[in-house]
């Protein structure tokens, strides 16, 4: 395993400021379940809007984390899937999980969050 360098890297900050986004981890955590349809993953998400959502697919598509497929039907159906590049996030968004089920609070409200982080 590559040993962590410590200090300011600027291709660690963009890449945390990519998955670090409002709903971006989620909308990825979702798609690694299996939603491939725009409505399976809004429908997942409570609470994204339909304009934030589409912003999130368009950026993660520029980023190559997903691709976008028009399937040939009438009307034309839209499916999205994780490339190599986005199921390589699997464990990124694996141990975040680990790290909020033992640091934060069950069923917090994202307010809630700061204090319960600040506490631990």
């Amino acid at each position: 395993m590559k040993k962590i360098a410590l200090g300011y890297c600027p291709r660690f900050h963009y890449a945390m400021e990519l998955i670090g986004r409002r709903w971006t981890g989620t909308i990825i955590l979702v798609m690694l379940g299996g939603a491939s349809r725009y409505t399976e993953i809004r429908d997942a998400i409570p609470g994204l809007s339909d304009r934030l959502l589409s912003e999130r697919l368009r950026e993660l598509e520029t980023e190559g984390i997903i691709d976008r497929t028009v399937l040939p039907e009438f009307p034309p159906a839209v499916r999205y899937h994780l490339t190599d590049k986005g199921r390589a996030l699997a464990p990124v968004l694996q141990a975040v999980f680990i790290w909020v089920e033992r640091w934060t609070e069950p069923h917090a409200r994202p307010d809630e969050l700061e204090v319960a982080v600040g506490r631990n």
